[in-house]
């Protein structure tokens, strides 16, 4: 078993991944309109010979059965707020600074 891979032409770091090449007939109609143009990025085998970057193989081939295609997505961005929140938590105040203010 293959799949093809394609990027999305209006979502960064998105990608559809099919079982033949242009073969979109069981993605929507309302997927494929807000994912663009497909992009054809490369064609990978699904038999543990080559790891998928981001996506497991067994979920990917569990999706073509249930629904024909996986849709691989970017992971949420962190806010910056979030990522600041997070740095104060970590920050070690050094004692001699705070007893000389």
């Amino acid at each position: 078993m293959f799949c093809v891979i394609y990027r999305s032409s209006k979502q960064d770091q998105t990608y559809l991944f099919v079982e033949r090449r242009e073969d979109f007939y069981r993605v929507p109609a309302d997927l494929m309109a807000h994912f663009g143009k497909p992009l054809f990025s490369m064609i990978l085998p699904l038999d543990g010979s080559k790891k998928l970057a981001s996506a497991d193989t067994g979920k990917v081939k569990e999706l073509f059965k249930e629904q024909g295609f996986y849709l691989q997505v970017p992971p949420p961005v962190e806010s910056l707020l979030a990522q600041h929140q997070r740095a104060e938590k970590n920050l070690i105040i050094d004692p001699c600074i705070l007893a000389s203010e």
